[in-house]
C-alpha cells in the first residue's frame, strides 16, 4: 500500500531539505573555532601578558596566580550563560541563539583589546579585566551547546557522533590560530612592543572573524528536530526548571562525564605553557617562541583524532568508547610526570602530542554524547549547563590546582590530580546508559 503523505510530513520534508548538511558542518565548525579563538588568546594572555600589565608587580607568581584567577572568572560565568542562552535555544531557537551569543563573546573580546593598563588606571584595570571575561564566559556558555545541536539535530542517526565531532573541531582550530597568531606577533615585534600593544592585535581582530561567523550563521535555517517541537508548541516555559526538576540525573551524569575532559585540556594548554617557558629550576625553561610552536604541533593530534572518536563512538557506542578512552586517560595522567619531568625537548613534545591526541579522543563524542542525554524540550539547556558546570569543576581551576601541587609537592601530584578527576568521569560512566541508539 502507498503510504499517504499528509502535509504534517511534507513540512517536515521540507524543514529537513532546507539546511544541507555541508552547509550545517561548516556553520557549526566555524561558529565553534571563532568561539574557541577567543577564549584562549585570553588563556595565552593571562600566562604571557596580563601579570604584566593588569596587576601590581612584585611578586612575579602571585601576579601569575591573579591573572589565572580572572581566567577562572569565565568559568563561573558559563553556566550562567548556558541557562540564559539555552533559555531562549530551548524556548525560540537554536539560529537566533547562536547568532547572539556569538556576538556577545566577541564584543567582549574586542573590549579586552581596548582595555588601559594597571600603570594607567590601577586598580580599576584587572576589575575591567575580570568583567570583560564575565562577557566572554556567557558567550561561550551558550555557544558550545548550540553548535553541538546544529550539528547532531540534523545528522543522519548511525552519523551523529561524527556529525557532532565536528563542532568538536573548533577547539583544536581555534587553538591552532590563537598560539599561532602569538607567536607571529612574538616574531615580529621585540618583547618590549609585545607587551606594550602587539597583544592587543588578536583581540582587535578577533572582530573580523565575528562578522564572517554571523554571516555564515544568520544564512541557516532552524534545525528540522527544533522546528517541529516549536510548530507542535511543545516548547517548556522554563527550560532550567524542567531540567532540575525531571532530568537532575542526565545533568549530574552528563557534568562529571565532561570533567576530565576539561581538567586535560587546561593542563595540556594553561598549565603546561606556563611550565615550560617558567625559568629553572620552578619550570623547564624553554623558551616561549619554541613553546608556542611545540604546542601548534601537539594540537594538530588533538584535530585528526576529534573525528576518529566520533567515527568510534558511532560504530560501538558512546559509553563503551569513553570507558576506553577514560581508562587509557588515566594511564596517560600517571605516566606524563616522568616524560614532562625529565626536561628534554623531545620528551616534552612526546608529552605534548599524547596528550593532545588523547584529549581528541574524549573531546570528540562529547558533540553527541551530552545532547543525547536530554530530550529535544530541554536539550539546549541541559547539554550546554552540563558542559559548561563542569568546566568549573574541571578546567577553571585545573591550572591554578597543578601549579599549586607542583610548587609544593612536585609534578608527580599533578598527574595522580588528572587521574582522580578521569576517575570521577569513569564512574559517571558506568552508571550512565548507552545513547547511541536512540532518536532524538
Amino acid at each position: 500500500m502507498q503510504a499517504t503523505i499528509t502535509p504534517e510530513l511534507e513540512a517536515d520534508a521540507q524543514l529537513v531539505s532546507q539546511n544541507s548538511r555541508s552547509k550545517v558542518i561548516v556553520a557549526s565548525l566555524i561558529g565553534t573555532a571563532i568561539e574557541f579563538f577567543d577564549f584562549y588568546i585570553y588563556a595565552t594572555a593571562a600566562v604571557i601578558v596580563f601579570p604584566h600589565i593588569f596587576f601590581p608587580q612584585g611578586d612575579p607568581t602571585a601576579a601569575t596566580l591573579q591573572s589565572l584567577a580572572t581566567f577562572a572568572i569565565a568559568f563561573i560565568a558559563r553556566p550562567i550563560g548556558s541557562a540564559l542562552f539555552g533559555h531562549f535555544g530551548d524556548r525560540v531557537g537554536r539560529k537566533v541563539t547562536l547568532v547572539a551569543s556569538l556576538l556577545t563573546m566577541g564584543v567582549s573580546t574586542v573590549v579586552i583589546g581596548l582595555l588601559p593598563t594597571y600603570a594607567t588606571i590601577g586598580v580599576f584595570a584587572p576589575m575591567l579585566l575580570a568583567l570583560a571575561r564575565f562577557g566572554q564566559g556567557l558567550g561561550l556558555g551558550g555557544e558550545w551547546g548550540g553548535a553541538a545541536l546544529l550539528a547532531t539535530e540534523n545528522a543522519p542517526a548511525k552519523k551523529r557522533a561524527l556529525y557532532g565531532s565536528f563542532p568538536q573541531l573548533g577547539a583544536p582550530i581555534g587553538f591552532f590560530f590563537a598560539n599561532g597568531m602569538f607567536l607571529l606577533l612574538s616574531w615580529l615585534l621585540t618583547d618590549e612592543q609585545f607587551i606594550s600593544w602587539g597583544w592587543r592585535v588578536p583581540f582587535l581582530l578577533s572582530a573580523v572573524l565575528v562578522i564572517v561567523g554571523l554571516y555564515v550563521r544568520v544564512s541557516l535555517h532552524e534545525t528540522p528536530v527544533f522546528a517541529k517541537i516549536a510548530k507542535a508548541g511543545k516548547q517548556v516555559k522554563v527550560p532550567i526548571g524542567t531540567l532540575f526538576t525531571r532530568y537532575k540525573k542526565a545533568t549530574i551524569l552528563g557534568t562529571f562525564i565532561m570533567v576530565a575532559t576539561y581538567t586535560l585540556f587546561y593542563i595540556m594548554t594553561v598549565y603546561s605553557l606556563g611550565y615550560g617557558t617558567a625559568a629553572k629550576p620552578v619550570g623547564l625553561g624553554i623558551a616561549r617562541n619554541e613553546f608556542l610552536l611545540m604546542l601548534m604541533i601537539g594540537v594538530v593530534g588533538f584535530g585528526v583524532m576529534v573525528p576518529v572518536a566520533g567515527q568510534l563512538a558511532d560504530k560501538f557506542g558512546r559509553r563503551k568508547t569513553m570507558i576506553c578512552i577514560t581508562l587509557l586517560m588515566i594511564v596517560f595522567a600517571l605516566c606524563f610526570p616522568t616524560i614532562l619531568g625529565a626536561g628534554s625537548q623531545a620528551l616534552v613534545m612526546v608529552f605534548l602530542l599524547c596528550g593532545f591526541m588523547v584529549m581528541g579522543l574524549t573531546f570528540g563524542p562529547m558533540g553527541a554524547l551530552l545532547p543525547e542525554l536530554f530530550p529535544t524540550e530541554v536539550r539546549y539547556t541541559g547539554a550546554s549547563f552540563s558542559y559548561n558546570v563542569s568546566s568549573i569543576l574541571g578546567a577553571s581551576v585545573a591550572p591554578y590546582i597543578a601549579t599549586w601541587l607542583a610548587t609544593h609537592y612536585g609534578l608527580f601530584y599533578v598527574g595522580v590530580y588528572l587521574a582522580s578527576m578521569a576517575t570521577l568521569t569513569l564512574i559517571a560512566l558506568l552508571l550512565s546508559k548507552e545513547t547511541a541508539h536512540q532518536s532524538l
